[in-house]
């Protein structure tokens, strides 16, 4: 892969879109592409790797673990389409980052403020689960985002793949990296403030592992990092 050091978002999710290292991958997202579920028949799905989204300024980077396939696989925006999109959008909304608590499709009007979304891995895996060497072809583009998004100062690691992919994209892949758990927090060398939750999926909202509840005070100590930062 050609060093993405100095790149600018755009250039970032250029190749983003464009990568085809992940051989597994790619057959997987067309094939869903092809076969499609009964309800969004009528979609030409997105199908190719998912780019980052939000504001370039951030000071909020979200990091989650991978597209779903008739999510983001579908309409090419990172949790937009599927269950666990209308978690995050909705608390984004509710909590002022976002412009509607729903994502449909990458060209509904949405628009984010002082947030960025990035993932682990960039196109749906089987079972939502890329394999480790599939996560290393992908860090190279969370590295190059976390040194775009110059504002940085609080990540939010949705699971535990999300919160060690952040750790390793900055560099932090030591013993010593603090360990996931939900609504940890720890304060990394840079001072960038790394908050952890666990990650909406199905599994977990229906089976109350995560609530609404617990989900809004993830969030409501995300805003308040933010002020306290500054």
């Amino acid at each position: 892969m050609t060093p993405l050091a100095g790149a600018g978002l755009d250039t970032i999710n250029r190749r983003i879109v464009g990568c085809q290292r992940c051989p597994r991958l790619r057959a997987y997202c067309a094939r869903i592409a092809q076969e499609k579920k009964r309800e969004f028949r009528a979609w030409e799905y997105w199908a190719k790797p998912v780019p980052g989204f939000g504001d370039p300024r951030a000071r909020l980077l979200i990091v989650g673990l991978a597209p779903a396939a008739h999510g983001a696989n579908r309409t090419g925006r990172m949790f937009t389409g599927d269950s666990s999109g209308a978690w995050l959008y909705g608390a984004l909304h509710r909590f002022g980052f976002a412009s509607a608590p729903t994502s449909t499709s990458r060209d509904d009007g949405l628009v984010l403020t002082d947030c960025y979304i990035a993932a682990a891995a960039r196109c749906a895996p089987p079972d939502n689960k890329p394999t480790p060497v599939e996560l290393s072809h992908c860090r190279p583009y969370l590295e190059a985002e976390l040194a775009a998004l110059r504002h940085m100062r609080v990540v939010l690691a949705l699971g535990k793949v999300a919160h060690d992919a952040f750790l390793k994209a900055a560099g932090r892949a030591t013993r010593a990296r603090p360990r996931f758990a939900h609504a940890a927090e720890a304060r990394l060398a840079d001072g960038t403030m790394l908050v952890s939750s666990y990650h909406p999926s199905r599994q977990n909202t229906n089976t109350r592992r995560l609530t609404r509840a617990m989900w809004y005070r993830v969030f409501r100590r995300v805003r308040a990092l933010l002020r306290l930062i500054g």
